[in-house]
């Protein structure tokens, strides 16, 4: 071996080896359980960030431990077409060179489109292998394969022949940019200051006036109506009058309706359902018209007359300029509110009623709850099971359409008459009136419409296949708290609808990774991080270390000395297997156990299995690392190695043959966390049957003398804080003599002042622990770790006076 472990070189190497040797394939084997992992596919919209590095890290850990106990083990790779995203990337790009997508022409454009995942696709691949992820890479899957763009047809008509899709025309979240609807999650909230301006309607019929407060004089021209509140006593008496719109001089009726806020302006609301979410509810309750004018792109349309063309801002002046030439501007003010951004180009959303395909949530939602509710499927933490449950109980009808160039195009064709037809392929004529002039829908579908499918479709639904009886349900899947609605629970009611069975048992929602600084990351800001580069300084076994020990239930800043801290693990691992292996001079393994530190450390290495097996179970996986890294660096290294070295030069051989057996297991318990370090010293072991990859994962032993060596630590912390020597006899003293090495220190430390220090900590704990509100009040954890606290000060007293 090396003197130094340098992972730059070893790392790429057994990529290669492993999957070239086939270990991470996954054929249908009827002998051995599966256990599936369909990997929530990236899109494909440039490079890897923290959050999928983090993913791959915990997903990867449990995969492989699974692999070496025995199951046929398939993780699913591959990609998703990312729709908008990807058009939005590819633009950016364009953008670059002074170019449109319009300049290009739909046909161009989805060229260049198909050009950039060649690309990122391809980069999305080899990042997945440079953070050590063990996929079955030959399963590779896109979203827009031919097989998958039939599956995700299949689907769309399926759910249309059950009555569950349907076209309406609702009010949406219009991005002018894209000129597509977007969901609610695919929009950010920002404040912004702007003008409130008063503007009075004059009665229609005799004297007076309401006076309304609008941020968007523009859309004056699509009021409907001016509405109160019916407990409001300033209007009551004006409820069923008319008043007169200013500028297009429409008589429209003043209604009562208790969603009015009396508190904002005036108290009386302009209702213009056609560019306003609330205005449009009072609309439709009221039966009132739904007038717009504002186009697709965001400038004043047709409807507006003499305004069309003009962009909003200039709308609004020509309004202003009109209501304070007939005298009823009454004032402006400044005003700080929230409007709705489109997340990707940043443009300002415009409240639109569009003619759009919707998915009916009523009854395809059903059996998913009833799946959450029953423990069919638990996300994990519970909090996050919760929110599952809420968000799919509150969840209103999907919006399943998007007016974008780029994704799964509609299986709808429409004749000269209007008549609707639905098929997974074109039909030869309309199925109404027998035209066969007949033109597809250039609208595709929401990305997270064939998102929904890929557990079942990436296995060759709607073929029955082997792989679908293999491999589908699923076990696991892996993801952050906003993929929730946008992809786990719609995966489950689509698996529950197509399949007749839950995708996945389990959903572990990680943690966020922000920005050192605090906030999520972002390359626009500058504070985007990006995981090759950590491998590159540090290598993928201390970059997936270090972010499962920043993984918890909370949102997290990014930690370079968590990753240091893997990159020492490792190194501290090379350096003992290094020493054990020197030093055994080829022995086999085989535990043969005859001085005190050898019974410890094998308890110690069953002890912490069984510790690592339960914290995997409950996805506690910065637990998981930390308790193998104490294993590591503090018992196997700095304990057991330290203590045994000098039989292992002597050549004992009990001892080199017990020292390779303990390292053997050790490496087993730190593959799945850091697997190329472990591989490559496992490369050097005598005696091998296999990879450390496909090693059989090891039966825990004996754990009664995992706590061996409590009066050897102790007396060490003793001594190391005051150079007090405690009494210590036969092996506990010989241990403590080759580890701590008294000899070297000058041993003049005051065991008066020790005890004297000693007997207060027990005095103060023990007055802690008689208090009953300390007792009731503190945290169960606190208390017992004060508990601990006395016990161990008492032991430490124990030592030194005997």
């Amino acid at each position: 071996m090396d003197s130094l472990y340098t992972p730059e070189g070893v790392e790429e190497r057994w990529q290669r080896i492993w999957e070239e040797e086939g270990h991470y394939n996954a054929d249908p084997d009827p002998t051995r359980k599966s256990f599936v992992i369909a990997h929530p596919p990236p899109n494909v919209t440039g490079d890897l960030h923290m959050g999928h590095a983090l993913q791959l890290s915990l997903a990867d850990t449990i995969v492989r431990t699974r692999r070496m106990q025995g199951y046929n083990t398939l993780f699913q790779p591959g990609f998703d077409h990312g729709g908008i995203s990807t058009q939005n990337a590819v633009e950016k790009h364009l953008a670059t060179q002074g170019k449109t997508r319009q300049d290009l022409g739909r046909e161009a454009f989805e060229a260049l489109v198909w050009e950039w995942l060649r690309e990122y696709g391809g980069k999305i691949m080899l990042q997945f292998r440079r953070i050590g992820a063990s996929l079955d890479y030959r399963r590779e899957r896109f979203t827009m394969d031919d097989a998958y763009v039939r599956a995700v047809m299949r689907f769309f008509v399926h759910l249309y022949g059950k009555g569950w899709i349907y076209r309406a025309n609702r009010i949406i979240n219009w991005c002018p940019f894209h000129l597509t609807a977007l969901s609610d999650l695919e929009v950010a909230h920002v404040e912004v200051d702007d003008a409130l301006t008063y503007v009075r309607y004059p009665l229609a019929d005799g004297d007076g006036h309401i006076t309304i407060a609008t941020v968007r004089p523009a859309t004056i021209l699509a009021d409907v109506a001016v509405a109160v509140h019916p407990e409001d006593d300033r209007y009551r008496d004006l409820v069923g009058c008319e008043v007169i719109v200013p500028v297009v001089e429409r008589r429209v009726p003043v209604i009562a309706d208790e969603r009015v806020e009396r508190d904002f302006g005036t108290g009386a609301l302009k209702v213009t359902p056609g560019h306003d979410p609330l205005d449009y509810e009072i609309g439709r309750d009221h039966g009132l018209p739904e007038l717009t004018v504002i186009a697709p792109d965001g400038r004043m349309s047709e409807e507006a007359g003499d305004l069309a063309g003009l962009t909003q801002e200039e709308a609004d002046k020509r309004v202003l300029a009109w209501v304070k030439d007939h005298g009823q501007l009454e004032k402006r003010e400044s005003h700080r509110h929230t409007v709705a951004l489109c997340d990707r180009c940043k443009s300002r959303i415009e409240p639109r009623i569009s003619l759009q395909w919707w998915c009916s949530m009523e009854e395809l939602r059903k059996p998913a709850l009833e799946a959450l509710r029953s423990g069919r499927v638990r996300y994990h933490p519970e909090s996050q099971h919760r929110f599952a449950i809420q968000s799919l109980e509150d969840a209103p009808d999907w919006n399943i359409s998007r007016q974008i160039w780029w994704g799964h195009q509609l299986p709808v064709w429409e004749c000269p008459d209007g008549h609707v037809n639905v098929a997974e392929t074109a039909p030869k004529a309309c199925a109404e009136c027998g035209s066969r002039e007949l033109e597809r829908s250039t609208d595709v579908l929401d990305t997270w419409f064939s998102a929904a499918l890929w557990p079942f479709a990436t296995l060759g639904w709607p073929e029955d296949t082997e792989d679908l009886r293999t491999f589908y349900p699923g076990d696991l899947n892996t993801t952050a708290r906003d993929i929730i609605r946008l992809w786990e629970n719609r995966m489950i009611f689509s698996g529950l609808e197509m399949m007749g069975d839950v995708p996945f048992r389990d959903v572990v929602i990680h943690s966020t990774v922000h920005a050192p600084s605090g906030g999520r990351m972002s390359k626009s800001l500058g504070t985007g991080m990006n995981p090759l580069a950590a491998i590159e300084a540090y290598g993928a076994d201390a970059t997936r270390y270090g972010l499962m020990k920043m993984a918890s239930s909370q949102d997290v800043r990014f930690s370079e000395g968590a990753i240091e801290e893997g990159r020492k693990l490792a190194n501290k691992l090379w350096n003992v297997a290094r020493l054990i292996l020197q030093a055994s001079a080829g022995a086999a393994p085989d535990e043969r156990p005859r001085t005190l530190e050898e019974r410890w450390i094998l308890a110690r290495l069953s002890q912490t299995q069984r510790e690592v097996e339960r914290l995997l179970a409950a996805f506690d996986f910065s637990h998981m690392v930390d308790e193998l890294y104490h294993l590591t660096f503090d018992d196997f290294c700095d304990w057991y190695a330290e203590a045994v070295k000098g039989r292992l030069y002597d050549g004992d051989a009990d001892a080199r043959a017990t020292a390779v057996a303990a390292l053997e297991r050790l490496l087993k318990l730190l593959h799945p966390a850091m697997p190329h370090v472990t591989e490559e010293i496992w490369s050097n072991l005598p005696a091998r049957e296999s990879r450390l990859i496909v090693a059989p994962w090891p039966e825990a032993g004996d754990d009664a003398e995992a706590g061996a060596l409590r009066s050897v630590h102790e007396a060490a912390a003793i001594f190391r804080r005051s150079g007090v020597l405690p009494r210590l006899e036969g092996e506990e003293r010989r241990i403590f003599d080759a580890v701590v090495k008294p000899a070297k220190s000058a041993g003049d430390g005051n065991a008066a002042a020790e005890v004297d220090r000693l007997q207060k900590e027990i005095a103060r704990a023990e007055g802690m622990l008689a208090n009953e509100r300390f007792i009731s009040n503190a945290p169960a954890e606190v208390v017992e770790s004060e508990r601990d606290k006395l016990a161990r000060y008492r032991r430490e007293l124990d030592a030194l006076t005997g």
